[in-house]
């Protein structure tokens, strides 16, 4: 379900009864109140004149009624500018989203709710995701939302760890960018409260930027071929990981918890027009309230 799309059609169907409302229904419903009101005044003048509080509540409460929108203008016309200003919000500043899988941990759990700074890299258009102003663009360590590049109804989450340019270099579980180490802690145990695995926690400084990730010594570090499911020509596969040179308008993504994440190793490079936005910052995580921060 495409929600972006969904929210702007019912700021589209909204907006025009709110316009609606304003240049026809109401005026008509103004109109006929004072029509009420003043039959009504006319048949009551003498007990107006006096202000007996009864003919006075009556009234009022006749012209209140003959202005009051009917139910369906209320759903529609009086939901517009709430619709407004969450679609405002979500299209060109900030959306939340939700961790399904465990691919980012230990940095992100599943259950975790993020919120992602969607002006960053450029000012989007919605539901087309079309760049209409440049303002900035990933760099090596930033986790970003994106549209999954095999299925772009999908919304996905990962680190970017080569930009346009770079050579990604994975051998023996250690990322290599442009032939520098990318330098890792001595390993210490993290528990995978779903899988109930050990997963080996470690620190890394990805080009100055120090954050979690995590390796699982039951999988390998080279990519089995058959579950490549794109293959990039500037990529090469071997027996101990991989060696990728990032194309321009294209960035390399990987998932934190190393040997167990679906990212650029098997669907191939992330085009710059799938971007969503920046993950700053997680608001909420209904087990574990003590999550709620900020993380790298």
């Amino acid at each position: 379900m495409n929600f972006a799309l969904i929210l702007f059609l019912l700021t589209l169907i909204t907006g025009v009864f709110w316009i609606f409302e304003r240049t026809v229904f109401y005026p008509q419903r103004k109109k006929r109140a004072e029509a009420v009101a003043n039959e009504y005044a006319s048949r009551n003048r003498e007990a107006l004149g006096r202000g007996e509080a009864s003919v006075v509540e009556e009234h009022k409460r006749l012209r209140a009624e003959a202005l009051r929108q009917p139910w369906w203008l209320e759903y529609t016309a009086g939901l517009f500018p709430v619709i407004l200003l969450v679609f405002l919000l979500r299209s060109f500043l900030f959306e939340p989203f939700r961790i399904p899988s465990g691919s980012m941990l230990p940095t992100l759990h599943v259950g975790d709710f993020i919120l992602v700074n969607k002006y960053e890299y450029g000012i989007r258009l919605p539901v087309s995701n079309l760049k209409v102003l440049d303002l900035g663009s990933p760099q090596r360590g930033d986790v970003v939302v994106f549209r999954y590049p095999m299925d772009e109804n999908v919304d996905f989450i990962k680190r970017i760890v080569g930009v346009p340019g770079d050579r990604v270099e994975y051998r023996n579980k250690v990322l290599y960018i442009n032939g520098v180490e990318q330098k890792q802690t001595r390993p210490r145990d993290f528990i995978d409260e779903n899988s109930m695995v050990t997963l080996d926690e470690r620190d890394e400084d990805l080009s100055g930027v120090t954050h979690l990730m995590a390796l699982d010594h039951r999988r390998p570090s080279w990519v089995p071929m058959q579950a490549v499911m794109r293959h990039e020509p500037t990529c090469e596969y071997n027996d101990r990981g991989f060696v990728c040179t990032v194309p321009d308008g294209k960035y390399f993504a990987m998932g934190d918890n190393r040997d167990n994440s679906e990212d650029s190793r098997f669907w191939g490079f992330l085009p710059d027009e799938n971007l969503v936005g920046r993950a700053i910052l997680i608001w909420a995580n209904f087990g574990d309230m003590s999550r709620i921060g900020r993380f790298q």
